[in-house]
């Protein structure tokens, strides 16, 4: 039963790994992009290092916390460096290619007020 549950737990880290990794390769832009290794891969990578914790608690050796600590780690990180990287992105205005949510109010047709600022100018 044991080898079942490893098993699953390494499949499912690798496809939320591979997910996130293509997702980083192949989305559109800065920001779209920082969904794949922030979200997916800490998801897939998890899944690993829980399989990790398994396999090296059951073989006689008494719990391992070294997976314990890398996955402690990995969760605090990478959320993070990702609101890091968009921070920075945001002070250098950094362009997206997703359009706004439209504002029922607004007769500019839901452009940011940032663009409609720079045009006044």
């Amino acid at each position: 039963m044991l080898e079942v549950v490893l098993s699953l737990l390494i499949i499912i880290g690798a496809v939320f790994t591979f997910i996130g990794s293509l997702g980083l390769a192949r989305l559109g832009d800065f920001y779209t992009r920082l969904h794949g290794p922030t979200k997916a891969t800490t998801l897939g990578v998890g899944s690993l290092l829980i399989a990790s914790v398994l396999y090296f608690s059951t073989r006689g050796e008494g719990l391992s916390l070294h997976e314990i600590l890398v996955t402690l780690f990995l969760f605090i990180t990478a959320p993070v460096s990702a609101h890091l990287l968009s921070k920075a992105a945001l002070h250098l205005r950094v362009r997206s290619l997703a359009t706004p949510p439209r504002d029922a109010g607004d007769p500019e047709g839901g452009r940011p007020a940032r663009d409609r600022v720079e045009e006044s100018r």
